[in-house]
């Protein structure tokens, strides 16, 4: 049975988009932390720690704070062991709910914030904007993208 593959942390840190410090930082906090170390001390990664500082990385724009990162990560685990009791459970889905509210928190603010790039554009291309309170238009056809480009 081959070994299990091993990434060292810049390996890692590009494939997950997070930065070295970052990773470092998490370890140390103990919300991921790598599996192994190599005989010089470095990080070590397996896939499923890797797995596991994607879902880490995912919990970021829900404001969750490191110990609460610390302890979803670690509920989570739990959970997909199948070693999770009662209590733990009923945490997790208090985490869970915790996490829809903030997602509906945050499809409000995308919601806004694209009333703003509407806005933006229309401006640009001259038309008046909106005033406070107004029914937002509705976007123009192709999604809202009168320019047919991107937004740098």
């Amino acid at each position: 049975m081959p070994a299990t593959r091993r990434r060292q942390i810049g390996e890692v840190a590009e494939l997950v988009g997070l930065s070295l410090r970052t990773l470092r930082h998490w370890d140390d906090e103990g919300v991921v932390t790598p599996s192994a170390r190599s005989a010089g001390g470095f990080r070590l990664y397996t896939a499923e720690d890797v797995d596991r500082l994607i879902f880490a990385k995912s919990l970021k724009p829900l404001n969750f704070s490191l110990d609460e990162m610390r302890t979803v990560v670690e509920l989570r685990d739990r959970a997909r062991s199948g070693h999770i009791d009662a209590d733990a459970r009923d945490r997790l889905a208090m985490y869970a709910e915790a996490a829809e509210q903030r997602c509906e928190i945050l499809r409000t603010q995308l919601e806004e914030a694209s009333l703003v790039a509407v806005d933006l554009r229309r401006t640009l291309a001259g038309t008046p904007p909106r005033p406070p309170g107004a029914t937002p238009p509705a976007p123009p056809p192709g999604g809202g993208d009168a320019g047919g480009g991107e937004v740098s």
